[in-house]
């Protein structure tokens, strides 16, 4: 029963992460295919802001859990 909840709660993550990821912008646009370089530094504000620091609590919990589930599961 353990285990299923934690598989469970592993699937929600990663599903959660995977939307934060492809939420994101590029940085880059159709000219850095070309071999164009854009040389532009910003800060990121409000919702990008947000997923990115989203984005790394997600994965740093979707590595607990897994290392959790590799000793539960045993």
């Amino acid at each position: 029963m353990r285990s299923i909840l934690l598989s469970s709660f592993l699937i929600l993550v990663s599903i959660l992460m995977t939307i934060c990821i492809l939420l994101q912008q590029r940085g880059s646009g159709l000219g850095a295919a070309f071999g164009g370089e854009s040389a532009v530094f910003r800060t990121k504000r409000g919702l990008e802001k947000g997923l990115f620091y989203a984005t790394i609590v997600l994965a740093c919990l979707f590595f607990g859990l897994s290392i959790l589930n590799l000793f539960i599961g045993s």
